[in-house]
């Protein structure tokens, strides 16, 4: 089973061929802005694809391409109207607006480098807000570093993982580390 799983990956990759991480780089954008699609798969890909340097670079600046582009859709086209629609739901208050506004960079950076914070729900959360995008930036360059390099890692451990199960076990503890220290983060920061 292992052996089918790990032959089916490669067909697909070479399959693509150059096709395959240039979707995968398309699919990190869309992710960022609807929240649909798998973004581990894609950065997995990349790191496949153009090795662990290559694939990181390439996964960090589409990941903060596309996290860059739903704050500025936030921030610009849809920040007064979604922002009413959500007050008027109770999803969001402007409570929780200003508190966001309050964060530290280092206390923003933390929650975008968690692998388990929803990107998405940040990046509404600071296009809504009055955050300078210098901030928003600064937390994202540096906050992307850590989570693309986590799933890059895990994607690539879980593909060695069908050739060597020990791998499988070291991603269940980095799994396990990453679930906890999201937890304290979003207990901490009163983050749902």
């Amino acid at each position: 089973m292992f052996t089918f799983i790990d032959t089916f990956v490669e067909n697909i990759l070479q399959g693509l061929g150059v096709w395959g991480p240039i979707v995968g780089c398309f699919f990190i954008i869309i992710e960022s802005i609807f929240p649909i699609l798998p973004l581990f798969v894609f950065i997995t890909l990349n790191f496949l694809a153009f090795g662990n340097i290559i694939g990181f670079i390439i996964s960090w600046v589409f990941t903060c391409l596309g996290c860059s582009l739903s704050f500025f859709l936030m921030r610009k086209k849809v920040q007064t109207h979604l922002f009413r629609h959500l007050n008027a739901k109770g999803l969001i208050s402007q409570e929780s607006i200003n508190n966001i506004d309050k964060l530290k960079l280092e206390q923003l950076t933390m929650i975008i480098a968690v692998p388990f914070t929803p990107a998405f729900l940040v990046n509404i959360i600071a296009g809504l807000s009055k955050m300078s995008y210098k901030k928003y930036l600064t937390a994202l360059l540096v906050g992307k570093i850590f989570l693309v390099y986590f799933w890059g890692f895990v994607g690539v451990g879980l593909i060695e993982s069908i050739k060597n199960p020990i791998y499988l076990v070291k991603i269940l503890v980095l799994v396990i580390i990453a679930f906890i220290i999201s937890k304290l983060i979003a207990k901490r920061f009163k983050i749902n």
